[in-house]
């Protein structure tokens, strides 16, 4: 039985010795070396997600339309640094740091905006320390070129000629002995956008990224329903398409683009080509413990030539900068967007007068109901006439007591109604009109006040500290909801009592919605409340007074 055991071992390694002689030339395709699968990240290279994970997404990428395929490599003399260099850039607005590992930004706070913790928001998202996927790092179907690309330490000249000797480019420089070098070079002014340059050789399909994702949120932020977790932006030929966070498509591949990247709420990190061929968003799943985070990746297709050029914003979703720098389609306040982009541009210009976002809300819903005040005082006085006319309605609906079972009775009885309003001068979708203007108005103010980055972290008074958060307390939602009550407690109606009863209850299911909207539009509908309460008790006293409208 040994003897057996042992011939066939000998009989497999010479079958085997023979084949690995023989196969590549009878079968040359099997001697080519194999490109690395596609993946996702897992929990081991979740610090390299950007050069690891899904790596045939990549190939389909670069191998579009005026990318060629790469050329061989040709031994060059290196160019490298000895060990790590960081660059900062300061600005008023902005402290950027920058890493000669990868020629990458690390590092980039916005020293006007502030956390929760009160320190300068950053915007690019943390990572493990040894991470290479950094904004600016590359990506490419060579796989290995792309990751010693971004591991790799460039060598750095900065120009400091700026104002007070502000660095106004930095110039990285790489260059390998097996052939793989590259350049990239940032230019800044005092604006929030920078040039970027890159170069790459030999010329192979790739692209740089900005990624994963916008930011590190905080718990609190997390648990917020006010805010937005990142989600991919591009726009083409003027119009902007969102790719989600957490579904929709994985991977979003474009010819031509006029900005791509990475937004929130409050800010946005964009590239915009000069020259390029087309970009890519593209959601990987990274580890985080038991928990699988879904990130996004923006990124710039380099031209054929191997060279990549154009501009970058990573900053605060300001009206007037995006409006400068044709980023503007960001600002999406919803269905009601130009309403609320116009009650932003309103509130942005009555705060330089109240010097507080709280107070500027209160003077716009006052502009507001004294501007929709012709036609809710019409709902009024509808509604009063209406409430004399009950008799009359009621007498009509005695008469017909079969409408809701026979159709000609019901057609007859509305035509007797309909009669009594015209004889009467009334018309009874008049108590409707206010209540439908104030529909948009209000989705308009939710939008903005959400999302536009002028009230975020905007105080009130005592314990509103935010008025794009909710009320910690809950005060303004429970005074909201009171004075609902009292609103339809003292408007006049023609409803039966079982309807009232229903309208009593929808302030309470009114006070559970609003309880964690954001306490601007909380007050916006608690002072449009106090008004209209006033404006309804002036009404009931001195009607009889008005003989003209009874």
């Amino acid at each position: 039985m040994e003897k057996r055991i042992f011939a066939a071992i000998v009989i497999s390694v010479a079958f085997l010795w023979i084949w690995a002689a023989v196969a590549p030339r009878l079968f040359p395709e099997l001697a080519r070396p194999k490109t690395p699968p596609s993946t996702t990240t897992t929990a081991a290279t979740a610090s390299t997600a950007a050069t690891t994970t899904t790596r045939s997404a990549q190939t389909a990428a670069a191998s579009k339309p005026g990318v060629i395929a790469a050329a061989p490599l040709v031994a060059i003399t290196p160019i490298a640094a000895r060990g790590v260099v960081e660059t900062v850039v300061k600005r008023p607005e902005f402290i950027a740091r920058f890493s000669n590992r990868g020629a990458q930004l690390v590092s980039f706070k916005l020293t006007r905006y502030r956390d929760r913790s009160n320190h300068p928001v950053e915007l690019i998202k943390d990572r493990p320390p040894a991470s290479t996927d950094f904004p600016f790092a590359i990506e490419s179907a060579n796989f290995d070129v792309a990751d010693q690309l971004n591991r790799a330490l460039y060598e750095v000249k900065v120009d400091e000629s700026g104002p007070d000797g502000q660095v106004r480019a930095i110039e990285y420089r790489y260059a390998a002995a097996n052939g793989v070098s590259a350049t990239k070079s940032f230019h800044f002014t005092t604006e929030y956008l920078f040039d970027f340059n890159v170069a790459v050789a030999p010329r192979l399909p790739y692209r740089t990224v900005i990624g994963p994702g916008l930011r590190t949120l905080t718990p609190e932020e997390y648990d917020s329903k006010i805010v937005v977790a990142g989600s991919g932006v591009v726009q083409r030929d003027g119009k902007l398409s969102v790719l989600p966070r957490e579904k929709g498509d994985r991977l979003g591949i474009y010819d031509q683009v006029d900005f791509i990247g990475i937004e929130d709420n409050y800010f946005l990190a964009a590239l915009r080509p000069k020259k390029g061929a087309g970009g890519v968003l593209r959601r990987v799943d990274v580890p985080e413990g038991k928990v699988v985070r879904k990130e996004l990746y923006a990124g710039l297709n380099a031209a054929a030539d191997g060279t990549l050029s154009g501009d970058s914003f990573f900053g605060p979703k300001e009206t007037k900068l995006l409006d400068l720098y044709g980023l503007a389609s960001t600002l999406q306040f919803g269905m009601f967007g130009i309403i609320g982009r116009f009650l932003l541009e309103v509130l942005v210009w009555i705060n330089q007068y109240t010097l507080n976002y709280g107070w500027a809300i209160i003077v716009l819903t006052i502009l507001i109901k004294v501007v929709l005040y012709p036609l809710q005082h019409k709902s009024i006085v509808s509604m009063k006439k209406m409430q004399k006319l009950q008799p009359k309605m009621e007498a009509i609906k005695n008469r017909y007591k079969k409408a809701k079972t026979d159709p000609d009775q019901r057609q007859k009885m509305n035509v007797e109604m309909m009669n009594l309003y015209k004889v009467e001068g009334i018309n009874p979708m008049s108590g409707c009109f206010p209540i439908v203007l104030q529909l948009p108005i209000l989705w308009g103010f939710y939008g903005l006040l959400s999302r536009a980055i002028e009230l975020r972290g905007a105080p009130f008074i005592l314990w509103i500290h935010d008025l794009s958060d909710k009320d910690p307390y809950y005060v303004t939602p429970i005074l909201m909801t009171a004075t609902m009550f009292i609103q339809t407690l003292i408007t006049p109606t023609t409803a039966d009592p079982a309807q009232r009863r229903i309208f009593l209850i929808m302030p309470l299911v009114f006070g559970f919605i609003f309880k964690d909207m954001p306490s601007g539009l909380v007050l916006y509908w608690l002072v449009q409340n106090i008004l209209t309460i006033t404006q309804q008790l002036i009404m009931n006293k001195w009607w009889k007074e008005h003989p003209a409208e009874k």
